[in-house]
């Protein structure tokens, strides 16, 4: 089952997602893509709008894009496979792929059954890969933008705590590779900052004059110029045990 503030406002912001989102810089694909063998079958899971699908097909990767909300799923590119389902139910067979990457989605999933899933469809010592792109909290942009965003967002799950992380201290079906973080960043302009604020699930689920009120707010962090939103890119690697 797909969380409310996930498919109501995934479903309300996919442009704002796709306009707004930071990309994952170059070196973080590499260090996925160099373990593969040319042409591998990679699943993305919880694709979005296809941050991850794109640059991995450009490097010339076979990728199934498993997205749940169908206005995310729309957006993908069509020389993927693009197929609804959800982490819990992959709607693909047992050892089907060689990888499957998760970008800035494995907080939304129940981690012991995605896990399990993810183990069934990878063929024997597979790769894991979460991404994600961490806002850097000292950064007065940062503070900003969460100092507005946070009084929204409740019991909405988040990365930023790492409790997603338990899930894999309770399972055997997959070892630690590596951990590695890179910086990134973003150079927004007003309409970039309501882009990115925007895209955040529980600001997109808003009812719409409080989410306008809060785009407003997200205009004025970066003015009449462009402001730099710094993040940390951190990319995390099992292998299927």
């Amino acid at each position: 089952m797909i969380h409310r503030a996930a498919a109501e406002g995934f479903s309300r912001s996919a442009e704002a997602y796709e306009r707004g989102r930071p990309k994952y810089p170059a070196e973080a694909l590499e260090l996925l893509v160099s373990r593969l063998p040319a042409g591998a079958s990679v699943l993305d899971l919880a694709a979005g709008t296809g941050a991850l699908t794109r640059p991995l097909l450009e490097a010339g990767l076979e990728v199934v894009a498993v997205e749940p909300v169908a206005e995310m799923r729309a957006a993908l590119p069509a020389s993927a496979r693009a197929l609804e389902g959800t982490a819990e139910a992959i709607p693909l067979e047992q050892g089907s792929v060689e990888a499957v990457v998760v970008g800035q989605a494995f907080h939304w999933f129940d981690g012991d059954a995605a896990l399990a899933e993810i183990h069934r469809v990878l063929r024997p010592a597979g790769v894991l890969a979460l991404f994600w792109n961490r806002r850097v909290d000292e950064d007065p942009v940062n503070r900003a933008i969460h100092e507005l965003v946070e009084p929204y967002r409740a019991n909405t799950p988040t990365h930023r705590l790492d409790a997603w992380r338990m899930a894999f201290s309770r399972t055997s079906l997959f070892a630690p590779l590596s951990e590695h973080e890179l910086p990134n960043e973003q150079r927004l302009d007003a309409d970039g900052m309501e882009a990115r604020v925007g895209s955040i699930s529980f600001i997109a689920a808003l009812d719409e004059p409080e989410r306008k009120r809060v785009l407003e707010r997200a205009r004025a962090i970066a003015g009449e110029g462009v402001v730099r939103v710094p993040y940390r890119a951190e990319v995390l690697m099992w292998r299927r045990s």
